[in-house]
């Protein structure tokens, strides 16, 4: 995975702290334990626990797209979206369904 620098750009100035544990911590120390749990299934609990929790927006277009990038499949995150809707909500889904189409490229 590669070095995450979101947090030190967006809040290094204003929250050096939040932007180290966002950066360092999450990023760099949690999702390395690839030997623990691999990135695909990091990243399929990321998206179901943003879905479900109504983080709709770019944090969770980011997270699809890196998804993709750790090989969930456009079949694989139609089929995760269908199900955790019966958890999550019907709109938290529909939602979800948009920016996941986006970021397939599916129009």
């Amino acid at each position: 995975m590669k070095k995450q620098t979101a947090g030190h750009v967006s809040l290094g100035d204003f929250a050096p702290k939040f932007a180290e544990l966002n950066d360092d911590v999450l990023f760099g120390e949690v999702w390395s334990r690839e030997d623990e749990l691999p990135l695909k299934i990091r990243s399929i609990v990321t998206i179901t626990a943003l879905i479900s929790k109504g983080v709709l927006d770019n944090s969770l277009k980011y997270h699809l797209e890196t998804a993709k990038n750790n090989g969930v499949s456009k079949e694989e995150m139609a089929e995760i979206i269908t199900h955790i809707a019966f958890y999550s909500g019907w709109p938290n889904a529909w939602s979800a369904f948009n920016l996941a189409k986006e970021v397939y490229s599916i129009k």
